[in-house]
């Protein structure tokens, strides 16, 4: 199957002085064999003038495919990405978190697993690589390759980086599953339900990773944490669907 357009699904809050900042990179990247971008933008409630922000991109900027939802009430970046992925219409569908941490200049390093026939499934790894990366938190390091590796005890996969933003998945194959998970257990519910589909085909490719501080506006925390041990055993061990 070619691949003709990449849908881009940014679950976006209180975002509004800085989205159109991912957006203009976004913008300015190329991708491989002439793929077309389609952003969907999905609201999550904002408090700020993220709406706003958003239309005034759109009219600057009239050349770029640019699908904007909104959730009336706070539900959650999983729930935001719930409306995103159902709203996709390129084949290939990629997530991406509307701060400054990841590169889309590195779209074409996920795209290239899929447009060589290798992969159905990308995860871009922080871990992996000579990217460049922001040195920040120790444990918070300690953290996700805890998790991923918890994570890799169930799901039978040798992940570096379950708790990545960027994540390139087949858009029919993700649009089948039932996600629940509406906020922060989105990452492991995925990758769980993902390892069970038969022959399906993952790979990881390496990432840069430009880092948020608590005082620049990270928002994940240690109960974050003890949502995903939660939810790898709800998805993993249990199987919950």
């Amino acid at each position: 199957m070619k691949l003709k357009k990449l849908s881009i699904i940014i679950p976006a809050y209180n975002e509004g002085d800085t989205i159109h900042l991912i957006l203009n990179k976004i913008k300015a990247t190329e991708l491989i064999h002439g793929i077309q971008k389609e952003i969907i933008i999905v609201n999550d409630s904002s408090k700020d003038h993220t709406e706003q922000a958003i239309a005034d991109y759109k009219v600057v900027n009239p050349d770029l495919d640019i699908q904007y939802f909104k959730h009336e009430v706070n539900k959650g970046k999983g729930a935001a990405l719930h409306t995103g992925i159902s709203k996709a219409t390129g084949e290939y569908l990629i997530i991406q978190d509307a701060d400054l941490e990841y590169d889309p200049a590195e779209y074409n390093d996920l795209l290239k697993p899929i447009c060589n026939g290798f992969a159905d499934v990308v995860y871009g790894s922080r871990f992996m690589g000579n990217n460049p990366h922001r040195i920040l938190f120790f444990w918070h390091t300690i953290g996700n390759r805890w998790l991923t590796f918890f994570s890799n005890m169930f799901s039978n996969m040798n992940l570096t980086d379950m708790e990545t933003c960027y994540k390139l998945f087949d858009t029919s194959i993700i649009q089948s599953i039932q996600l629940k998970e509406q906020r922060f257990g989105f990452e492991p519910e995925v990758t769980q339900k993902i390892a069970r589909i038969p022959r399906i085909r993952i790979y990881e490719v390496g990432i840069s990773y430009y880092g948020r501080t608590y005082e620049d506006g990270k928002k994940i925390g240690w109960k974050d944490g003890f949502r995903a041990i939660y939810c790898i055993l709800k998805y993993g061990l249990f199987r919950a669907e």
